[in-house]
């Protein structure tokens, strides 16, 4: 039984489950295999448990803090079955999850008082952060919200002809000045044309990687200052991209990028072709940023606002 019922489509659902599956498998083929022979949780299966949460890219800190909530069950309750097991890490990583994810609206949704919504991305390159551009300028549409693109990643040519591909594909403009220009005057024109237009969303498109971070934090800062000029108080949204079948690698990137701008909210994208899935509760446990998306396979509708509650049924979920 789904933990919101009827409240993802039946649709998102089958999605999300196939995007799951082999971080489904893997972790529950492995907790089977740990669990053989034994009728109650001790030491052992927590050690275990401990090593598989860690080889699922959960992450060091996060493992450490589920497997203590469930030593404190065991002590608390004396004997707990190893049947129960399963029930209770759902619990305890929904309860993770929702300490820095409220139960997320199921369809794509902008912060009502901000218009044009004006969001910036952000994150190395190779993340899919362009194609999670497009895909949302995508689902944004769909809501019969008018959205403008800004292609200020101009140090690689490919970003840029990138956007112009999902901006022809989506039917929305895209602010370009080409490759080599300054990304802040980009930004600025982007969210200008953009409010001229009327448009709902304005979307702009960063740089993946700078020569140092101090390089890094000053051309996001250059930026933001750009789009406050036009608009102020945007971006409204600063929203990181990280692949989440890099795993822990994942996790250094958010590192960077957190202290090298103020990320408000997350993307973690390819969760499909990865048995790393536990790395969407690592992040959102160490960094204490909204998942706000997730991406679970190539169409355009399997980039899906991250719900906690559906993610870890699904995770849970026994085919």
């Amino acid at each position: 039984m789904s933990f919101l019922g009827n409240l993802f489509s039946k649709e998102k659902k089958e999605s999300l489950d196939h995007g799951l599956q082999k971080s489904k498998e893997s972790f529950f083929g492995k907790l089977g295999k740990a669990l053989i022979g034994k009728s109650s949780v001790d030491d052992e299966v927590l050690d275990n448990l401990e090593e598989i949460l860690i080889s699922s890219d959960v992450g060091v800190d996060t493992t450490l803090k589920i497997i203590k909530r469930i030593q404190g069950r065991v002590a608390k309750d004396k004997y707990l079955g190893t049947g129960e097991l399963d029930t209770i890490l759902k619990e305890e990583i929904a309860f993770l999850l929702g300490e820095s994810n409220s139960v997320s609206e199921t369809d794509f949704e902008t912060p009502t008082e901000a218009k044009p919504y004006v969001l910036m991305v952000v994150g190395v390159n190779g993340v899919g952060k362009t194609t999670t551009i497009g895909k949302l300028s995508s689902q944004f549409k769909k809501k019969g919200k008018s959205v403008v693109l800004g292609a200020a990643d101009t140090f690689r040519a490919a970003a840029v002809d990138q956007l112009k591909l999902w901006g022809e594909r989506t039917g929305v403009p895209v602010i370009s000045k080409g490759m080599n220009t300054d990304p802040s005057a980009v930004a600025f024109e982007a969210v200008q044309k953009g409010m001229e237009l009327g448009a709902d969303v304005i979307i702009i498109d960063t740089a993946g990687r700078l020569h140092t971070k101090m390089n890094l934090m000053n051309e996001l800062s250059k930026i933001k200052r750009s789009i406050e000029k036009v608009l102020p108080g945007a971006p409204h949204d600063v929203l990181l991209v990280l692949d989440g079948s890099t795993g822990q690698n994942a996790v250094i990137q958010a590192r960077e990028f957190t202290k090298a701008t103020e990320v408000t909210c997350l993307a973690i994208t390819k969760l499909d072709g990865t048995a790393k899935g536990g790395v969407v509760i690592g992040i959102s446990d160490e960094f204490k940023i909204p998942v706000k998306y997730i991406g679970v396979g190539e169409k355009v509708d399997d980039l899906q606002v991250f719900n906690k509650s559906e993610f870890v049924d699904s995770l849970f979920r026994k085919n």
